[in-house]
């Protein structure tokens, strides 16, 4: 064996150093960039084409390339270890600062409950003394106002600001607020930040610091531009700016918020926001609601909106060490919860939406911005990063143009057809057209004069937001209604009629794409390509592709406060970045501010049979545990356009099509649902049931008779517990049918995970499309082994998931599963070591 030293050297087994000329190497740093790990063959090419290396045993060769890297890949782990130490300390900062504001707290507390003790033994002995002179000193302390009087003047502004100011940082740096930690966020190296909720203050007001590596001034400038990372933000306009003396900034603004809901009306705000830099060099954005108590300049009322306040909130930015900033984010309002229907006030009065929505989504969007700064500027499909976030705002924001309907932008509402359970409204303004007149790459044409959108809301009880969007979104045909066909071949006859799902019948499935992941993995933007969609009737012969443009968000189920959402759009098989979109889609907003305590996996969880018998009976107890049913709102909207001499048959087509997505959402939610788990036909799973048992017990016993020994990591103490530690596998097994096309037929915990996936949609992933194409080729050669010996080992390498995120895996094992009779039943694949690239 030889080991290197620097660039110049390499230590043979005797001990002797081989020395290497500069040139040399040159010549194999060049190579190396070319191909680091080059095979025997490729190495005595090198050598034969570089006549500088010519005098160079190839065995020095391939101990010179070993060593090289060894040496990259220690660069790469230091430089990630200085990573990682950089946040620790910047880390380490921000816990010191809050472990001192705690104490701080504490102390006061102490101080208010001696202070408090001594008032209730004044207040025994002052309740004797009934005298007009106590009655009028204690009359005169209210009169006291809260506010000094002032005006619209600068100076009257000013007075204002500096009040803004101080209350802020006592809310981001001090005790004004008493915080408690966000349910679920644990701060660490790789978490967002430290993230805290308010405890019984006025309003709801969340908090959260974090070190992001981007600099004070370009921090402030991302923050300050709210409706590029707060999508309920409509519009923030600045109607006044004065300069101050000490080189801030004061600005009139005036901002709208989307509702998220029907049921609710927009809320909007008449703020004040002051920008400065403190005397250590930080930068303050701070802001506040102008009202009648501060008696600075108003602003009317404005209709159809609800009038909401923001407490003193803003953004702290400090320069860190090293670059970068830590930023302090507060975020502290009231949403007149009154104003909305009482199921939704958990909405309007919840904390933890506040910080998942609004102070969370800025610290993810500077997260983001630091993430593309440090990565190739090019992602999937050539897509620049700023690109596709346009692209997904400008879906976010379509959607939420069309749920809320503004009378400013064109939109009038139709008469009901004596159902008031699904909204009609139309526009026909040349703004929203312009552009919408698609041209598909199949020859199909929409030529369309106006613009329809459907849109509802419903209840849902029993079932976790996160795990009906994902079930949605990968089992779209459980909700696109076949029946519809015969209204869209009617008006594709007499004119055509562009429909968000309609136009997506009888389509033999559906292909997803994926262009992007956010930071955290919160949001994914993908294209999925419908196989077999019938445009009208003649495709029924022929049945062409369709493209959409999706955005899905809120599919992890511990997050809590957070809401899931799919918009789609049709897109041009060509995708140009200004392609017209016409957004589609639902959310599904959690209304129970406790997050539960049932499994975090429950439409995956094989143990919820196992130790009670019937499938799902263990969750619904723990659901009945924990205080009875969780409750959410799904928001439906969807836009047709179309031609407006068809307004009427649009219409009757549009009311139908949301009834009919409604009728079958919620036979999805009672399948999904604890209650009713594996009751409803079409949507069982094979939980716990003598099937899943007899499958796991094959599983085992084909391992140990082809590959000689026992399932590593495996229990065997009876059949139950097969099943069960077979489920809890620290390896992906994955079973799928010995067929020439293969389909996964089954999956344990971390199979699932793998894929990111769930059982009931494991059906619908084959084998090929989870590897990239080295992997295709290498299952390919072994899958004759597989069969004819038994068992095969197949070399590590990288895999996709269902989401496509790249999965690698140190190796993996196949093997055929044989059922009683000896013949084959599936294909068994253990994938050992895998984790996320």
């Amino acid at each position: 064996m030889s080991m290197s030293c620097k660039d110049g050297k390499s230590i043979e087994d005797n001990g002797k150093y081989v020395r290497y000329t500069p040139e040399q190497v040159e010549a194999l740093e060049r190579l190396y960039h070319e191909c680091p790990k080059p095979s025997s063959m490729r190495r005595q090419q090198l050598i034969r084409e570089c006549p500088i290396l010519s005098h160079i045993e190839p065995r020095q060769i391939k101990v010179w390339f070993q060593n090289r890297r060894c040496r990259e890949k220690q660069r790469k782990e230091s430089s990630r270890l200085q990573g990682v130490n950089r946040k620790l300390s910047a880390m380490n900062k921000l816990l010191m600062e809050e472990n001192d504001r705690l104490q701080k707290q504490v102390s006061q507390l102490v101080y208010e409950n001696g202070y408090f003790r001594k008032q209730t033994q004044t207040t025994k002995l002052a309740s004797k003394d009934t005298s007009c002179e106590s009655v009028v000193t204690s009359g005169q302390h209210h009169l006291t106002p809260q506010h000094p009087p002032r005006d619209a003047s600068p100076a009257g502004l000013l007075s204002i600001a500096e009040e803004t100011l101080t209350e802020f940082l006592s809310k981001a740096t001090g005790t004004a607020v008493e915080w408690v930690q966000m349910p679920g966020m644990k701060p660490g190296p790789d978490s967002i930040g430290i993230i805290a909720i308010s405890h019984g203050c006025t309003g709801m007001a969340a908090r959260a610091c974090g070190l992001v590596g981007l600099d004070p001034t370009r921090v402030a400038e991302i923050l300050k531009d709210r409706p590029s990372w707060y999508r309920d933000c409509r519009a923030v306009e600045v109607l006044n700016m004065l300069p101050t003396a000490n080189g801030g900034t004061i600005e009139l603004l005036y901002m709208q918020l989307y509702a998220p809901t029907t049921l609710a009306p927009p809320r909007d705000f008449w703020l004040l926001r002051y920008t400065t830099v403190t005397d250590d060099g930080s930068f303050v954005v701070c802001e506040r609601s102008l009202g009648n108590t501060l008696n600075g300049p108003s602003m009317p009322q404005v209709q159809n909106f609800v009038r909401a306040e923001m407490l003193p909130s803003g953004y702290l930015i400090r320069p860190c060490e090293g670059g970068g900033s830590i930023v302090h984010i507060v975020d502290h309002m009231n949403l007149e919860a009154w104003s909305v229907p009482e199921v939704l006030r958990p909405l309007y009065e919840s904390s933890a939406v506040l910080a998942q929505k609004t102070t969370m989504a800025a610290l993810r969007q500077l997260r983001q911005l630091t993430l593309e700064v440090s990565q190739p500027n090019v992602t999937n499909w050539g897509r620049r990063p700023a690109a596709l976030r346009a692209l997904s705002k400008r879906l976010n924001r379509g959607f939420n143009e069309a749920l809320n309907g503004f009378s400013s932008e064109g939109w009038s509402m139709l008469d009901n057809d004596g159902m008031d359970d699904v909204t009609i409204l139309v526009n026909s303004s040349p703004d929203k057209l312009m552009g919408l007149n698609l041209s598909f790459s199949d020859g199909f044409t929409s030529l369309s004069n106006a613009i329809l959108c459907a849109k509802a809301s419903m209840l849902l009880q029993s079932v976790t937001p996160a795990i009906l969007l994902r079930f949605l979104r990968e089992h779209r045909s459980e909700w696109v209604d076949n029946n519809i066909d015969a209204y869209s071949a009617a008006a594709v006859k007499v004119g055509p009629c562009s429909l968000p799902g309609v136009r997506v019948s009888n389509f033999g499935g559906q292909v997803i794409l994926p262009l992007a992941h956010t930071v955290e993995h919160e949001e994914l933007l993908e294209v999925i390509k419908l196989e077999g969609v019938c445009h009208s009737p003649e495709d029924v012969i022929m049945p062409r592709d369709m493209f959409l443009l999706q955005l899905c968000s809120g599919m992890d189920e511990n997050a809590v406060g957070t809401c899931a959402e799919l918009i789609f759009a049709p897109i041009d098989a060509s995708f140009a970045d200004d392609a017209p979109l016409l957004p589609s889609g639902f959310r599904i907003i959690p209304l129970d501010s406790a997050k539960e305590a049932s499994s975090p996996n429950r439409t995956l969880d094989l143990t919820s049979a196992l130790e009670t018998g019937p499938v799902g009976s263990k969750v619904a107890n723990d659901l009945k545990s924990t205080g009875g049913t969780s409750k959410s709102i799904m928001t439906i909207a969807f836009q047709f356009a179309f031609e407006s001499h068809m307004q009427e048959n649009v219409a009757s087509m549009a009311r139908k099509y949301v009834r009919s997505f409604i009728s079958s959402v919620q036979r999805v939610a009672l399948a999904l649902s604890p209650s009713n788990f594996g009751s409803v036909g079409g949507l069982r799973l094979p939980l716990g049931t003598p099937e899943a048992h007899t499958l796991a017990r094959w599983i085992c016993q084909s391992y140990r008779r082809f590959l000689g020994v026992e399932l590593p990591k495996l229990s065997s103490e009876g059949s139950e517990s097969i099943l069960d530690s077979l489920w809890h596998h620290s390896d992906a097994i994955i079973c799928c049918s010995a067929k020439a096309m293969p389909v996964f037929t089954f999956a344990n915990q971390g199979g699932l995970d793998m894929l990111e996936t769930t059982l009931v949609a494991l059906q619908d992933i084959s084998l090929e499309k989870i590897f990239d194409e080295h992997g295709r080729k290498n299952l390919c050669s072994e899958f004759p082994q597989i069969m004819q010996q038994g068992f095969a080992c197949l070399q590590g390498g990288i895999c996709l998931s269902s989401m496509g995120r790249p999965v690698s895996y140190e190796k993996a094992v196949a093997w055929k599963v044989l059922n009683e009779e000896d013949t084959a039943h599936c294909i068994s694949f253990m994938f050992v070591n895998w984790s996320f690239v």
